[in-house]
């Protein structure tokens, strides 16, 4: 048994100990690389956007900032690993309104629930889709390919990156629209799409205009409508579905970041306020812009009320499209 005085002397060195700790338990955000996951394959609209984000947020906390691939199931497979990482900052997904919504309106067994497995942190921009035929198409024009969709039913093959992607719901909602049927045909990268559409066993597809933008601009591809209220900075020539008296054929996907529920509000608003302040900045946001994103930003509460949108928009077109995956 410890005499009073080595009681004492106990007491003195545990309170020392305790206080030498103290600075590793409350080092703040970043004390190491933070890493960005994008749960889809490089060469997508995603990854591009996710790189300069990880730059200028590299920046703004004086860190390094890692952008780390992890494709598969639609996102399924980098949302989960987010999703069951450490709530502590260190590991942000980059999302997209395919890559997350869908989660809770396509899969039977949800692989991760938007607002229940993550804290919205930004949105960072949206790019709308647009729809493109390959020039056999004898379609110039929005009210061409409707009629000769129409007139065709099942002739006209449309790819997607799979489904519950926003190629594919974005065609969903297209034969919703106009009440025809065409056949989905998913693959599991941009690239494969392209490829198919340009050597003609894809008819048309519904990709982002920044994916898009190189093969219309060099004739390959023919650009008839961009899904959105506003013209696309990439594809300025093209008409706008509204324009076009279709205001209800609007697609446009946000991406943003999004990290493991329950991380600490201060780190989840040092984030918001980097990329914010980012998007405040002109170099920034002409960067983007060039690549065919509407700057957004916002609060982390904006963020979670648009997917709540979404979650009801897009629930009603894949009721429509009758597709699910287990």
């Amino acid at each position: 048994m410890l005499s009073a005085p080595g009681k004492f002397f106990a007491a003195v060195t545990a309170a020392l100990l305790a206080g030498l700790a103290l600075p590793a338990l409350a080092q703040p955000w970043p004390a190491k690389p933070v890493r960005i996951v994008v749960p889809a394959a490089p060469g997508g609209s995603a990854d591009p956007l996710a790189r300069l984000i990880a730059d200028e947020l590299g920046k703004a906390v004086n860190q390094s900032v890692i952008v780390e691939n992890r494709p598969g199931a639609n996102g399924n497979l980098g949302g989960s690993l987010v999703a069951k990482a450490p709530a502590d900052g260190y590991t942000l997904l980059m999302g997209w309104t395919g890559s997350v919504v869908s989660a809770v309106t396509l899969y039977d067994a949800k692989p991760f629930h938007p607002l229940k497995d993550f804290d919205p942190v930004v949105m960072v921009g949206s790019i709308p889709n647009v729809i493109v035929v390959n020039p056999s198409i004898p379609a110039s024009n929005l009210k061409e390919l409707t009629t000769y969709a129409q007139k065709n039913p099942g002739k006209l093959n449309f790819g997607s990156t799979g489904s519950g992607s926003s190629y594919h719901l974005s065609g969903e909602l297209y034969k919703k629209t106009f009440g025809v049927f065409m056949v989905h045909v998913p693959y599991t990268s941009p690239g494969a799409v392209f490829t198919d559409l340009l050597g003609d066993r894809l008819q048309l597809a519904f990709p982002g205009v920044a994916a898009a933008a190189p093969f219309v601009k060099d004739n390959r591809l023919r650009a008839l409508a961009v899904m959105s209220d506003k013209r696309s900075v990439a594809m300025p020539d093209v008409p706008t579905t509204k324009e076009l008296g279709h205001p209800g054929l609007v697609s446009e996907t946000w991406f943003g970041l999004l990290t493991p529920k329950g991380t600490p509000p201060e780190v989840t608003q040092r984030i918001n306020s980097a990329l914010n302040g980012a998007l405040n900045s002109p170099a920034f946001r002409e960067k983007i812009e060039q690549m065919g994103y509407t700057p957004l930003g916002g609060t982390p509460e904006r963020f979670t009320a648009a997917i709540k949108d979404d979650i009801v928009k897009w629930g009603e077109v894949v009721k429509f499209s009758g597709a699910k995956v287990d």
